[in-house]
């Protein structure tokens, strides 16, 4: 009778790749954290529930103002502790419908994203017409700050402002401050790093502070580039929304549209009439393109 073949130990010492599990696990280790750092919310994103609509080349959820500060401030929250991959919120506008058409590799950070508000009045108008579900409201990252600092101050969540120059970055944290004294900031620092080890330090620095939302204001698409390199190391962080020229505005550098120019979609006019030298250029470049693919609606 022929001894019981074995597989398991035939197997042994054989050629075969050998898995990088235990590998995974040391390194991991080392830096302080657990294996669920390297995976993504595996119980599913509640930011799901939100209905989508198709608006220049983008899924934009569709959602007011309030609304979605609740549920930013709801995920920041229930995050806590988990060492999730963090929720990434950015917004579209005429550029963004511009640059996402134009070169597909913006368009891929944008479409990584787990939520995109409409901060622009276009979007708005344009979903009454190309939408059976249209949206209810601009959600203005400069408006919705707002709306998430009140939220956030009554419920205790943390923010960071990482963005701008250092003058601006301070000017901008000592105003919110002083109009939110019960919001915990619990740190801040401008957005230029003087290379990719510097970078690091400044996220594992973020990381420590755990803060609920952390708030990008760099620009299209390095706040996006930003977020996607850096979003394994800031499992920490509950929320992280791109904020755009968000701080010069917190800061006071640059002044708000009047009320009638926002509501009738003219707030970019304003912008071109603050800074025209910057921005006239790209928005007689961006425009017209912007305002054909909302229109057209491609996806």
């Amino acid at each position: 009778m022929s001894a019981q073949r074995d597989p398991i130990t035939e197997r042994q010492g054989d050629d075969r790749r050998r898995s990088t599990f235990e590998d995974t696990q040391s390194a991991v280790a080392a830096r302080g954290g657990d294996d669920r750092r390297l995976s993504g919310d595996r119980r599913g994103n509640p930011l799901t529930r939100w209905r989508r609509i198709w608006l220049g080349g983008l899924q934009v959820v569709v959602t007011d103002r309030d609304d979605a500060a609740k549920v930013m401030v709801d995920q920041a929250l229930q995050r806590k502790g988990l060492w999730r991959f963090p929720v990434y919120v950015t917004s579209t506008n005429g550029e963004v419908a511009y640059r996402c058409a134009t070169d597909d590799a913006q368009k891929d950070l944008f479409t990584q994203a787990d939520a995109i508000h409409a901060d622009g009045m276009p979007h708005v108008f344009a979903s009454h017409l190309v939408s059976d579900t249209p949206l209810p409201e601009r959600v203005a990252t400069t408006d919705l700050f707002h709306d998430v600092a009140i939220e956030a101050s009554a419920r205790g969540a943390t923010m960071y402002m990482l963005g701008a120059t250092d003058e601006v970055n301070r000017l901008a944290v000592s105003a919110v401050r002083r109009q939110y004294p019960d919001l915990a900031i619990v740190g801040a620092r401008h957005g230029y790093f003087t290379g990719p080890e510097d970078e690091i330090a400044a996220c594992d620095a973020i990381a420590a502070l755990r803060p609920d939302i952390l708030w990008v204001s760099m620009g299209v698409p390095h706040e996006q580039k930003f977020v996607l390199r850096h979003r394994q190391r800031l499992a920490s962080v509950g929320v992280i929304k791109t904020s755009g020229g968000l701080f010069d505005f917190l800061a006071g550098r640059n002044p708000r549209a009047p009320m009638w120019m926002q509501k009738i979609g003219l707030e970019w006019l304003w912008r071109v009439m603050i800074e025209p030298r910057r921005l006239g250029w790209r928005y007689i470049k961006t425009n017209p393109l912007a305002i054909y693919l909302l229109l057209r609606n491609p996806r």
